[in-house]
């Protein structure tokens, strides 16, 4: 069995090539800093699925707004990947927001409070054996 699949090295192959193409290529000022955080190719090359998320913007209207640039340049950075990259047949572009960043970020705070309200329980008890 092989290491590396061929889909797998396509999609990181994709992913630094969109990366680049969209921060300095595309010039739509609704766009906002975008971040491809990950590419996932199908099995025939056929569609690439492109995950982003957008540098401090949590709002869904400037989300959709994003996706909706990305998905009307899709046909350009389609035309300037096939320039780039060496692929028989470039795949289909499908822009999706990632919102594992957000999930993550939100499950951390989760965390951080609930480690800070345990402390302030246990530094409370502490507190009264000492008074025993």
């Amino acid at each position: 069995m092989r290491e590396f699949k061929r889909t797998d090295r396509v999609a990181d192959q994709l992913q630094q090539e969109l990366a680049v193409l969209i921060q300095r290529e595309i010039k739509d000022p609704r766009l906002g800093m975008v971040t491809v955080s990950a590419v996932k190719v199908s099995r025939d090359l056929g569609y690439a699925d492109v995950y982003i998320t957008l540098l401090g913007e949590n709002d869904a209207t400037r989300i959709d707004e994003n996706l909706k640039v990305l998905r009307h340049a899709g046909g350009f950075l389609r035309s300037q990947i096939a320039q780039r990259v060496k692929l028989r047949h470039v795949p289909e572009l499908r822009f999706h927001y990632d919102e594992s960043v957000v999930r993550g970020q939100r499950l951390s705070s989760l965390i951080d409070e609930a480690v800070a309200d345990d402390r302030r329980r246990h530094g409370d008890e502490e507190d009264e054996d000492e008074v025993r």
